[in-house]
């Protein structure tokens, strides 16, 4: 559990030499990406296809998971109270995450260079704060 009050989310843990593990850089985490892909496509006795429309199917499984954290962590049910920690809610984003990228590496041979445009188009889209703008801008 995280130092921060359990009413609200915790630092993200940075990567250090203090016993955190170190971050991989993009190659790392897209080379992992790849090692789960071929890892699943190995295991799975599906046709291509239905693999394909069911890992992306996993997405709104996963993404219904952080819901299920976040009022849990929120203490939204009543019946359950906090059933979950902040700590959780982080841990489900990032199956989020890991999910989309790979949903998207079956998609695409080149999910990278997709990834990496998308990433930078949207990031063209934030205002400088030297602009004055403060409107959030839309994915």
């Amino acid at each position: 559990m995280s130092a921060t009050s359990p009413d609200s989310p915790s630092a993200a843990a940075p990567g250090t030499a203090s016993g955190g593990a170190a971050p991989l850089d993009t190659a790392a985490v897209w080379d992992a990406v790849d090692e789960i892909v071929h890892w699943l496509d190995r295991e799975s006795g599906l046709p291509p296809e239905q693999e394909r429309l069911l890992r992306l199917l996993k997405l709104s499984e996963e993404a219904g998971e952080v819901a299920q954290a976040v009022i849990g962590a929120t203490g939204q049910n009543p019946r359950k109270g906090r059933s979950h920690t902040w700590d959780e809610v982080h841990g489900e984003l990032c199956d989020v995450i890991v999910t989309a990228m790979v949903a998207l590496r079956t998609l695409t041979p080149g999910a990278r260079g997709v990834f990496d445009g998308h990433l930078r188009r949207i990031a063209a889209r934030v205002p400088s704060p030297a602009d004055g703008n403060r409107d959030t801008p839309t994915p």
